[in-house]
């Protein structure tokens, strides 16, 4: 077995564990010292993956997929995971299981890691399982607060429901085609087997348990609960690396099925118009900024599907996916950086005046919630605009035109908060948590406007990337 395939994986482990190791051993007022363990492991495999990026094959008896998609997306991953990192120092301080926290973080990122390179549905299962343990520790980390161990509870609950669907649907693609890989699931359904609604039935549940770790409905539930109660960090991450591990995963399913034979993506377009709809309409009158971005998230789960949708169908569907994944981790990872930065202030009321008292950080929050929007030129017009691009080209316009309505319909819920925060009059003095959160904050901010001069490139780089089974 070519173990150096899975490097950075075995990477991230050994960093967990050595987190771990001090964590337990350390004194709480050394405990930051896991952040640095895990931002070093972070940056090696990071540059483990980096070297893998041009390798185009199926590992470990076709269960794992070694492409430039997977990369990209691995690397994707590590970046969002490291800024989670940035985040957490000040704000676990005082916290007595403060060093374990990035131990469960980095085998959550683990776990999207293994999504994204599964190859096989059992290593797909195993991916998300991973992901959902730990997702639903962080989200119940501070198990004194109510509302964190409602967002726990909520996030198990509907995962439980969600996993046993997606183990339902392995099992119906397994019986009705003899296998579990993707390489033979490909062929069998190129050969014609494909009549059978058993099987349809088979994919759909397989798209709704990987909708789950997306945050797209009709699994979504969890998402503005976890995004309102989890600890800020904690938020942050859930709302972005798991995405991107589901996005890519749910890509390859998709990428299984010839179009012209069982009508998955018809479905995943349905699923992408509920989703999207839904979350805006929800995200509207919230009065809660962090619930509000968790009802967004929903929304840009919406957008992700359009492009797996037209899989197949258009060749700028993959860069696409890619880009636009990029431009929402970017931006959602800043909009919660202002959030920590600010030690977690959640109300609306509370974002009143921010202008005035903490200028830098009212301008990464309109930054990030105007790339969340998809306004020139940030990197969030250039996410959608190649979406759209790539929908109509695939033939689904009318998905395109419902996407542009839920765009316009986005800007009166961020507008909201950003009115305020510039025109309203602030009542009281903003504290805010410390230098890692400081760095983090200015590390958002400018990632928003610099890979906006990234985005076109990176496009065409996407554009030549590989997406086995």
């Amino acid at each position: 077995m070519p173990v150096g395939d899975i490097s950075p994986e075995i990477a991230i482990t050994l960093t967990a564990v050595l987190s771990l190791v001090w964590a337990i051993t350390a004194p709480q007022r050394l405990q930051w010292v896991c952040a640095l363990v895990a931002l070093t492991g972070i940056g090696v495999a990071g540059a483990l993956v980096t070297a893998q990026i041009g390798t185009v094959r199926l590992s470990f008896a076709g269960t794992f997929a070694l492409d430039e998609v997977g990369a990209w997306a691995q690397l994707m991953i590590l970046g969002g995971t490291a800024f989670c990192v940035f985040l957490s120092p000040g704000w676990f301080r005082s916290d007595p299981r403060h060093g374990e926290f990035y131990t469960i973080l980095l085998f959550s990122a683990l776990g999207a890691m293994m999504m994204v390179g599964a190859a096989d549905l059992l290593q797909l299962v195993m991916g998300v399982l991973l992901s959902s343990v730990t997702g639903y520790t962080l989200a119940a980390y501070h198990r004194d607060w109510g509302l964190s161990v409602e967002a726990g509870m909520k996030y198990f609950l509907l995962g439980a429901l969600a996993n046993a669907l997606l183990v339902t649907g392995v099992v119906l693609v397994f019986g009705m085609l003899g296998t579990s890989g993707y390489d033979a699931i490909a062929d069998r359904l190129a050969e014609g087997n494909a009549a059978s609604p058993l099987l349809y039935a088979g994919f759909a549940l397989l798209a709704v348990g990987v909708a789950f770790k997306l945050g797209a409905a009709p699994a979504h539930a969890w998402v503005p609960d976890v995004a309102e109660g989890a600890p800020a960090p904690a938020a942050a991450f859930l709302t972005v690396v798991p995405k991107i591990g589901a996005a890519i995963a749910l890509a390859r399913i998709v990428e299984l099925v010839p179009p012209d034979t069982l009508a998955i993506r018809p479905l995943i377009a349905v699923l992408a118009v509920v989703t999207m709809t839904l979350g805006n309409l929800a995200a509207l009158w919230q009065e809660d900024v962090r619930r509000l971005i968790g009802w967004s998230s929903v929304s840009q789960a919406g957008y992700i599907l359009m492009a797996v949708t037209v899989l197949g169908l258009s060749d700028h569907a993959l860069p696409a996916l890619l880009t636009f994944v990029g431009s929402y981790a970017i931006s959602n990872l800043a909009a919660f950086a202002v959030i920590t930065h600010l030690r977690g202030r959640t109300k609306l009321a509370d974002y009143v005046g921010l202008a005035t008292e903490r200028p830098v950080a009212a301008a990464v929050l309109t930054l990030s919630f105007l790339s969340l929007v998809g306004i020139p030129p940030l990197v969030g017009f250039v996410g959608k605009l190649t979406l759209f691009i790539a929908t109509i080209q695939g033939g689904y316009a009318w998905l395109a035109v419902v996407a542009a309505a839920n765009t316009v319909a986005s800007l009166f819920y961020y507008a909201r908060v950003i009115g305020p925060v510039y025109f309203g009059a602030a009542s009281k003095p903003v504290a805010v948590l410390d230098g890692w959160s400081s760095a983090a904050l200015w590390l958002g901010g400018l990632a928003v406007v610099i890979v906006t001069l990234a985005a076109g490139p990176a496009f065409i780089v996407f554009g030549k990337a590989t997406l086995l089974p």
